[in-house]
């Protein structure tokens, strides 16, 4: 009887954890959707700020007030750069060439802004690049 019992044991033994590691496996899966579910979130408020910049940069971005005087300066120098930018390409253009055409409206055509820091400086020839 006594290899019955030690038996029987194990078999709760085993049966507890395998409910303890479902559990557990249920918890940790509602915690990563939950995480999801934040970062979309978190896209969303993303999306929400930079429409209401753009807006207030319509409406406002050659008088800015405050704080937003910076941001706004920032904006107008970058799509001043743009315009010198796409002047100088088109310049560069040579009639016919398919490869450059196809470039330039793939470009043209991308309205998603990039992201860039003002911090960012290339390493020189004998540093190495730290992350």
């Amino acid at each position: 009887m006594d290899l019955k019992s030690t038996f029987e044991t194990l078999k709760d033994r085993a049966t507890d954890l395998a409910q303890a590691g479902v559990a557990q496996s249920k918890r940790l899966a509602e915690i990563a959707k939950l995480k999801a579910a934040n970062m979309a979130e978190e896209d969303a408020i993303k999306k929400a700020y930079i429409e209401i910049g753009k807006l207030y940069y319509a409406e406002n971005g050659a008088a800015p007030t405050g704080g937003y005087a910076a941001a706004c300066e920032r904006i107008t120098a970058s799509k001043a750069l743009i315009e010198t930018n796409q002047e100088r390409i088109a310049e560069l253009k040579q009639p016919g060439d398919p490869e450059v055409e196809a470039a330039a409206e793939e470009i043209e055509t991308n309205d998603e802004p990039v992201e860039t820091s003002e911090s960012f400086e290339e390493p020189s020839a004998g540093e190495e690049k730290q992350d």
